[in-house]
């Protein structure tokens, strides 16, 4: 969503995002070397949480994620957070893209925000991946696994994220604060939840392992080199954390289980035909890339993952109802924390489970 090959997704600027642009390009002149207008400014299209726009100058393109307008939610849109990790993933090879500057005074533009490289590449939306041969899905399927073993290899105090989050208890945790902040954009009474909200913090398996967690890790958030099938930056860190590995697992595989209109899916794929791995297959590689022997309780881990997407999709939809979110379509997402909520109560069924 931050970067990549969007030209033809960046247009005018919505009117509730709307910045002294004068002023950006005077301050970034000032704090960025070799920065030289003059600055065009566009907005992508994406971005249901933080506003993304595209800085074009004669020189070099760049990209600015800065936080929404309006009251916001305890512990969201931690813009200065995505920036810490993606300057310190610059260190490992983890492929991000250049951090260049965090500005932390809203006198500005009127709210924090970074900005960082812009990465010429492909934003492949459709899991899917149609128009490509059997191979390039294959390759960059086992580049996404890859990308996503390399992330949870990485030593956190090495490279200066020792402090990024709470080590250890993170799905106790997590369960938590995701929890508190559906209660806080509540709209209605659903069931789904209120069971999900029990079941999940009395049932978390055993084993504990503390690495980086991106938080919103599938193929929509990466780049993907322009002509080969490899991908060139992970984006969009707002909800990364020191966590859990096996919570990015369960997210990379929603495809595989969720029927989305607008993203996409992997249910009903012939995966032989197409060369996309099948789920086992994927956690297979996955598995041989980080030494762990198989994946007792995956349904927790899908479970959660459908629980914590429906708490993010009832924040969306509340921000919309309020006037402020970064997305026309938010006001779209009411229907969807109740019906992930009961795909995840679904899935535990599924696996014997008894909410």
């Amino acid at each position: 969503m931050a970067a990549g090959d969007q030209g033809s997704e960046a247009g005018a600027v919505r009117e509730a995002h709307r910045f002294d642009e004068g002023r950006l390009a005077e301050y970034l002149k000032g704090a960025v070397p070799g920065f030289a207008g003059p600055l065009t400014v566009t907005q992508f299209k994406g971005g249901q949480s933080n506003p993304t726009f595209l800085l074009a100058t004669p020189a070099r393109r760049y990209v600015l994620r800065k936080k929404p307008p309006g009251k916001l939610l305890a512990s969201a849109h931690q813009i200065e957070r995505e920036y810490k990790v993606i300057e310190a993933l610059a260190k490992t090879d983890v492929p991000v893209a250049e951090a260049v500057l965090l500005c932390e005074d809203p006198e500005v533009i009127g709210t924090a925000f970074y900005v960082m490289g812009h990465v010429d590449g492909r934003v492949l939306r459709d899991p899917q991946l149609p128009g490509m041969t059997r191979d390039e899905r294959a390759a960059i399927y086992d580049s996404m696994n890859d990308v996503m073993a390399r992330m949870h290899k990485v030593d956190v105090n090495a490279v200066g994220l020792g402090d990024f989050g709470k080590p250890g208890n993170y799905f106790d945790r997590q369960i938590g604060r995701w929890s508190k902040q559906y209660e806080a954009a509540k709209t209605d009474d659903v069931a789904p939840m209120d069971a999900l909200m029990a079941w999940l913090p009395a049932n978390i398996p055993p084993g504990d392992q503390v690495t980086i967690a991106h938080g919103d890790y599938r193929l929509e958030n990466t780049i993907c080199h322009p002509t080969q099938p490899r991908i060139l930056a992970v984006l969009d860190w707002e909800l990364a954390t020191l966590g859990h590995p096996l919570a990015d697992v369960a997210y990379n595989c929603m495809p595989y289980h969720i029927a989305d209109p607008t993203m996409g899916n992997l249910m009903n794929v012939d995966f032989a035909a197409t060369g996309i791995p099948t789920e086992a297959e994927y956690l297979a590689a996955y598995c041989q890339r980080t030494g762990r022997d198989g994946i007792p309780s995956w349904e927790f881990y899908l479970a959660f993952a459908m629980f914590r997407l429906a708490s993010i999709a009832q924040g969306v939809y509340k921000r919309g109802l309020d006037g402020n979110a970064s997305s026309e379509k938010a006001i779209m997402y009411g229907a969807v924390a109740r019906f992930l909520a009961e795909l995840a109560c679904g899935t535990l069924a599924k696996a014997g489970v008894k909410l």
